[in-house]
């Protein structure tokens, strides 16, 4: 829910209330996962659920930052949006697709937590958030696009390197 109002927020401009409800959130979210762990209550479908819930929670708080941008006619990090979106949900789909090969793909630079900090401080630190004159936002979007791309990239070759090693070798090549 506060991953929701944070997109709200942001479509209306209040952009250091928006950061405040996407860092609250995203930590929320973090830990709500580990206390059903940790208090038995957990179930295979309830951290299927929460996965899938904060992607979508991930991908609606970038959706309404795009849609800041395009509504200022900033046509490049409305983009960079779309390729961060797309990014993140990569970097969760190539675990996901690894693990269910057998193989372990936690690799990458841009973790989701990683990914919460940076797009809180361009929430935090943009123009009109009241901390400043400061323009963080874009950049931040733009360092996500970068650093999403290049985690799916370390995951494949990760991948391909575990499942090479998994593989059986043709005697004529020993």
């Amino acid at each position: 829910m506060l991953n929701l109002a944070a997109a709200v927020l942001i479509v209306e401009k209040l952009f250091f209330l928006a950061g405040v409800a996407f860092i609250v959130g995203s930590i929320m979210d973090t830990l709500d996962g580990r206390y059903s762990r940790m208090s038995g209550k957990g179930s295979l479908f309830g951290a299927f659920l929460d996965s899938t819930l904060d992607r979508i929670e991930e991908g609606v708080v970038i959706t309404a930052v795009a849609w800041y941008f395009a509504d200022r006619g900033d046509a490049i990090p409305a983009a960079a949006c779309v390729l961060t979106v797309l990014g993140s949900l990569m970097v969760s789909y190539t675990r996901a697709r690894a693990e269910a090969l057998g193989v372990e793909c936690k690799v990458g630079i841009a973790t989701r937590p990683v990914r919460v900090v940076i797009l809180s401080i361009g929430l935090v630190f943009a123009k009109g958030a009241g901390l400043g004159d400061f323009e963080l936002l874009a950049p931040a979007i733009y360092v996500m696009a970068v650093l999403t791309a290049f985690t799916v990239g370390q995951r494949v070759w990760h991948v391909r390197g575990e499942l090479r090693a998994l593989e059986p070798r043709d005697a004529g090549e020993l």
